[in-house]
């Protein structure tokens, strides 16, 4: 079982930056994707970047340019940096692992991200 533990988010003006923490412990298994979702008050979870245990990146269009998905395995972290952020990325961001050979997901509790002057 892979424990994951949130951290960076808050309250930033529009036009500012976080960037968030994703950190993880247990068995980290390739292959595996890693991702970042969000989920604003009333609304759906949504895909909001994801990267590969081979390193390759994807993003949702609406985070398209702002926002950077990375990781440290040598710390077991992954992070999204958000930059140019709007009142629309509001949400709760939960992180997200998934082992692709035996499909077993593991979710963060989240971290709020308050975009709002």
């Amino acid at each position: 079982q892979v424990q994951l533990v949130e951290s960076g988010g808050g309250l930033v003006q529009p036009g500012g930056s976080l960037r968030l923490s994703c950190a993880a412990s247990g068995s980290i298994n390739s292959p595996y994707i890693m991702g970042w979702y969000r989920q604003a008050p009333g609304k759906q979870r949504d895909l909001v970047a994801i990267i590969t245990s081979g390193g390759s990146t994807n993003y949702a269009d609406s985070v398209k340019g702002r926002f950077t998905i990375s990781r440290d395995n040598d710390k077991n972290t992954m992070y999204l940096q958000m930059n140019s952020l709007k009142p629309e990325d509001t949400a709760v961001y939960y992180c997200n692992y998934r082992y692709l050979v035996l499909n077993r997901v593991s979710w963060g509790q989240g971290t709020q991200v308050t975009v709002s002057s």
